[in-house]
């Protein structure tokens, strides 16, 4: 049985997002445990030149609903970026995998040779689906979800390699 391009991204990104909702729930209750303001947390950095712990899931969301968007076809909803409180980080979460589980895998027909041209200033790659997904998508969102769960190691949070790898579902 071959890999489609919706096998190695729709339930990917899916699983990767509730994954970043279970450090979250962990995150949450750790800070009513011991008294933590949530705001710290939540503009939690592992360095001052990186984004805060909100921005990663921020980021996380826009490239897993983007790239179903750019090899679907399927237009992804608009965010504001403006999430302040744990709650709206999950309800973003939500958001953003129902989103992606709306699109059927029907729409990824041919995704795998699709033009994805990218623009973010200077930088103006240009990739066939199956290469943009492989080399750009799928590791720029595993580096917002690893960086969220190395912020949240950082802060104190009792999580560990588990939480990151998230439940097993063979």
């Amino acid at each position: 049985m071959s890999l489609s391009m919706y096998k190695v991204s729709a339930p990917v990104f899916v699983r990767g997002l509730n994954v970043m909702a279970g450090l979250l729930r962990k995150a949450q209750a750790h800070a009513e445990e011991t008294g933590k303001v949530p705001e710290t947390l939540l503009s939690a950095r592992l360095a001052d030149d990186m984004l805060p712990l909100a921005a990663q899931v921020q980021r996380a969301s826009d490239t897993s609903k983007l790239s179903i968007e750019r090899l679907s076809g399927i237009a992804a909803p608009k965010f504001p970026d403006n999430e302040a409180s744990f709650e709206q980080l999950q309800q973003r979460i939500a958001n953003t995998i129902a989103y992606i589980e709306s699109v059927g895998e029907e729409h990824f027909a041919n995704s795998e040779t699709r033009e994805v041209a990218l623009s973010f200033g200077s930088f103006r790659p240009t990739f066939t689906g199956e290469s943009y997904l492989l080399t750009f998508a799928l590791p720029n969102f595993y580096f917002h979800v690893v960086t969220l769960h190395d912020i949240l190691r950082n802060q104190g949070v009792k999580i560990g390699k588990i939480d990151y790898l998230g439940p097993y579902e063979g």
